[in-house]
């Protein structure tokens, strides 16, 4: 029953695809074996932007190696979520092989992205070959930049009547959504629109109605002063500093498109996919305990699942978030900003038999420096900043904020605990619990930091701790 990658047992594998659809053997065989197998602890994990299934579940294993000796007398089985996002070739992974760790690359886009690219994007290999080769050859001029971007904005848009084009928005406010309207109903573009027509909410991110160019620039800029936090002492920050240039943030552009594409996809098969099937779970199988665990896109997925349950099932026991990238005020009932909107999520909290558990760091920089930026420019062009404004991170304020940074946000009832005194106290029976794990998530290089750094025994036994698994 073990998996030859994956060194717990019994350990199933869901695969989902972009529409949610899940393999539907791996279901049944879940399904049955569940039962068959005397499990009574179901531990799920959804991973981030990894986009093949040998990094996958190398993560899976690395997370669930310690979960056997801290919980020796509990029936679990576990359960590694396969759905088709990606990772950019740049991002570190702590510990992993080099093979599936980074690699150091400039704008240009190297081979290992691309591959990503045409994978969870099929059919639009032209249109990849022609971002390749603008981030290659670096044109001058701002029109090259809109040009670029415009081919971005191409590459992850999807047509009106896709099932994913509701599953964008973190906020109702994001949505376009008129005050009022119930958590979860998302407007989407009128039918007929043209694909090469301006983007709108909640399709496609409003960072392409703007300037390109500036927006590219603020991207580098953000990224030059990550990188020259990190590297303060080195021989490197005692050279003269390089004034960073637009196509630095070309590429991060990029980027942050895909992650936007990710987003989206991540809230479509948790809703569509995962709900549903934990659902039929509960009825083949109602003994089970389910727990979800997702780290960095994979926390918006199983979120999202909380959506997608049907009515009447208790079967979740616990939600634990793990690096999460979506909007600290996805499950907040008014906005801070605009009291007249909530989260997409709010009160689905509710929905869990148990906690939601937010673990989050200060030392994760992809969430903490660039996903405000992208958040802002992705949700509200006139807030652009001026290039003489204060730092980024003092301008961007709460408002842009991920749930892996800081935690819950504007949720009544919400508690605070530093991971020791997580692992030493009894974490509530409900509600939402924000656990600062910066002790241990806290190693990673540029341009996402900590990110990643997830694979810690203490971080296990929070999703033990949260459970009440023994």
């Amino acid at each position: 029953m073990t998996d030859p990658e994956v060194g717990v047992t019994p350990y199933w594998e869901l695969t989902f695809d972009a529409e949610g659809d899940v393999d539907a053997r791996q279901r049944d065989r879940l399904l049955r074996e569940a039962v068959d197998r005397g499990v009574k602890d179901l531990i799920v994990f959804a991973h981030g932007w990894n986009n093949d299934r040998p990094t996958a579940t190398r993560l899976y294993s690395r997370f669930f190696e310690p979960v056997p000796a801290l919980a020796p007398n509990a029936r679990l089985g576990y359960v590694g979520v396969l759905w088709p996002s990606m990772r950019f070739a740049d991002e570190p992974i702590p510990d992993f092989a080099r093979s599936v760790a980074a690699v150091s690359v400039g704008p240009a886009l190297d081979k290992g992205t691309r591959a990503a690219l045409l994978t969870v994007f099929p059919g639009r290999a032209t249109l990849i070959d022609q971002i390749a080769r603008m981030l290659d050859r670096q044109p001058e001029g701002d029109a090259a930049l809109e040009e670029y971007g415009r081919l971005v904005r191409l590459l992850v848009e999807l047509r009106p009547e896709a099932p994913g084009a509701a599953f964008a928005p973190d906020t109702l406010a994001d949505s376009g959504t008129p005050p009022g309207t119930p958590p979860g109903t998302i407007s989407a573009s009128p039918p007929g629109t043209p694909p090469t027509s301006p983007p709108g909410p909640p399709n496609d991110p409003l960072m392409f109605l703007g300037d390109t160019a500036r927006t590219c620039r603020e991207f580098a800029r953000a990224l030059a002063d990550d990188e020259g936090g990190a590297e303060a002492g080195s021989e490197r920050a005692q050279a003269a500093p390089r004034l960073p240039r637009a196509w630095d943030g070309a590429h991060e552009l990029l980027r942050q498109a895909t992650y936007f594409a990710m987003k989206r996809r991540a809230g479509t098969v948790g809703e569509r996919g995962l709900g549903r099937l934990v659902g039929r779970l509960a009825r083949t199988a109602p003994g089970v305990r389910v727990h979800l665990v997702g780290h960095s896109f994979g926390g918006r997925l199983v979120s999202f699942a909380l959506r997608g349950l049907p009515k009447g099932v208790r079967t979740v026991k616990s939600v634990t978030l793990l690096q999460a990238a979506f909007s600290h005020y996805a499950f907040s009932g008014r906005l801070p900003h605009d009291v007249r909107d909530s989260g997409v999520l709010h009160g689905q909290q509710d929905r869990i038999d148990g906690p939601l558990v937010c673990c989050f760091s200060r030392f994760d920089s992809a969430l903490g420096t660039i996903y405000p930026l992208a958040s802002r420019t992705a949700g509200d062009d006139r807030a652009a900043a001026d290039l003489s404004l204060p730092p980024l991170p003092r301008l961007l304020g709460p408002r842009w904020g991920a749930l892996g940074h800081d935690g819950v946000q504007a949720v009544s009832g919400t508690k605070a605990f530093t991971l020791a005194d997580a692992l030493r106290e009894k974490l509530p029976a409900s509600g939402c619990v924000n656990i600062d794990a910066s002790a241990v998530v806290r190693r990673g290089g540029a341009p996402s930091g900590a990110h990643s750094d997830i694979c810690h025994r203490e971080l296990a036994q929070v999703v033990l701790a949260a459970g009440r698994i023994r």
